[in-house]
C-alpha cells in the first residue's frame, strides 16, 4: 500500500488561488486538514479573492486560510512569503490563447525560477507544479503518448511557455535537490471558476449557436476537481514521482463535446454537426474577419494546421494507478461546466 503524508497541520503554499485550478486545490486542501496559504496579483479585487476566502467560510475553517499579494515576475517577495511552510503548489502562469508573447514566456520561465529558489531557501522541499498535456504534446498521431513524451511544436506562446517552464523546473529539481512532482492535464472542464479559461470559454458560444458546426480538434479533457485531487495525492504519496498525465476523457474533439452538450441539453443550440476537416479554412477566415472587430484570434492558419498534425491519444494510466483517481465521467465535466453558465 501506497504511503501517505496526512496533513498533521502542515501549510502549503499555492500560488494562482484565484485560478480555475489554483481555487480548487483550495477547497481539496482545506477539506482534508491543511493550512493554506495562497498568492494572488491583487488583493483588493474581489474577482481574485472572495471566491477563494469563500471555500473556507463554507469550510467553517476561515483561521487556516491566509491570502497574501505577489506577482511572479517579482523576485524579491517570495521568501518572506513561503517562510514558514511545508510544500509548494505552482499553479501560477498565464493561461492564454493570444496575447503578448513575452508577458506569457516569462511568466512561466521566471516565475518557475523566482518560487523554485525561494522555496530552497525557506527549506521546502517538495514541490507539486502544474504543468499542461501543452508540454508532453499530440505527435507522433495514431501512438499513445505517455509521460515520456515532450511538445516539439511551437506554434504559440502559451505551448512554448508550459514546454520550457516544466523543462526549467526539472533542471532546477536537479540542481537544488528538490523533490517536484509535476502534473500535466488536459482541457480543465467543471465549474468553480472566476473567469472562463481558454479550455471553457467556447462552451457559452456553443451554447448560444454562436456557430453552426464545431471544428474535430482534438482534444482530451478532465475534470478540474480531478486535477485539484491529483496536485494533493502528488504531494501525499512518498512513491509518487515525475510526471503525471491527467487526460482520461482522450481521442475526443471539440466537436464531439458540442454534440454532447446538445443531447445532455436539447435546449441549447449547440451545434450537433462538425465541421470536415477540409473545410476549416472557412473557420480560419472568420476567425480573422471576426478578429477585424477586436476579438481574439484562436483559428489562424498556423494553429490549425498545428492542431491537425497529431491527436489527442494520451495516457493517464500512471496518474490512475499511482495517485488512485477515481475519474469523474464525461457527462459530468460537461454537465458541471454547462452548468457555470446557465
Amino acid at each position: 500500500m501506497s504511503e501517505e503524508i496526512v496533513a498533521n497541520g502542515q501549510t502549503i503554499f499555492v500560488t494562482g488561488v484565484n485560478g480555475h485550478i489554483g481555487n480548487h486545490i483550495v477547497r481539496d486542501l482545506l477539506a482534508h486538514g491543511y493550512s493554506l496559504k495562497g498568492s494572488v496579483r491583487d488583493l483588493n479585487d474581489p474577482k481574485k479573492v472572495d471566491h477563494v476566502r469563500q471555500h473556507a467560510i463554507d469550510l467553517g475553517v476561515p483561521e487556516r486560510l491566509e491570502l497574501v499579494e505577489g506577482d511572479v515576475l517579482d523576485a524579491d517577495v517570495w521568501e518572506d512569503h513561503l517562510n514558514g511552510c511545508d510544500g509548494l503548489f505552482h499553479t501560477a502562469t498565464v493561461y492564454a490563447t493570444s496575447g503578448e508573447a513575452t508577458t506569457i514566456i516569462d511568466t512561466a520561465n521566471l516565475g518557475t525560477q523566482h518560487l523554485f529558489s525561494a522555496a530552497k531557501a525557506c527549506g521546502i522541499q517538495r514541490i507539486v507544479y502544474t504543468s499542461s498535456i501543452a508540454a508532453v504534446g499530440s505527435t507522433p498521431k495514431g501512438r499513445v503518448k505517455t509521460e515520456n513524451d515532450w511538445q516539439t511544436d511551437r506554434s504559440s506562446p502559451y505551448v512554448i511557455a508550459k514546454t520550457e517552464s516544466e523543462q526549467l523546473a526539472w533542471v532546477l529539481a536537479e540542481e537544488m535537490s528538490l523533490d517536484v512532482r509535476i502534473v500535466n492535464p488536459g482541457g480543465v472542464l467543471g465549474g468553480g471558476f472566476a473567469r472562463p479559461t481558454p479550455s471553457v470559454e467556447w462552451f457559452e458560444d456553443a451554447m448560444k449557436g454562436v456557430f453552426p458546426a464545431a471544428p474535430k480538434i482534438p482534444m482530451a479533457f478532465v475534470h478540474v476537481a480531478d486535477v485539484a485531487l491529483a496536485h494533493r495525492k502528488a504531494y501525499e504519496i512518498e512513491e509518487a514521482e515525475g510526471r503525471f498525465i491527467l487526460a482520461p476523457h482522450n481521442n475526443s474533439t471539440v466537436a464531439a463535446v458540442c454534440k454532447r452538450i446538445r443531447e445532455l441539453y436539447p435546449k441549447t443550440k449547440s451545434p450537433k454537426r462538425a465541421i470536415p476537416v477540409s473545410l476549416m479554412f472557412i473557420v480560419v477566415f472568420q476567425d480573422w474577419l471576426m478578429g477585424l472587430f477586436g476579438a481574439p484570434r484562436r483559428m489562424t492558419r498556423k494553429a490549425v494546421k498545428g492542431y491537425f498534425k497529431g491527436d489527442s491519444n494520451l495516457s493517464s494510466q500512471k496518474a490512475t494507478e499511482v495517485l488512485g483517481i477515481e475519474w469523474r465521467s464525461f457527462d459530468d465535466c460537461i454537465r458541471d461546466t454547462v452548468r457555470e453558465f446557465q
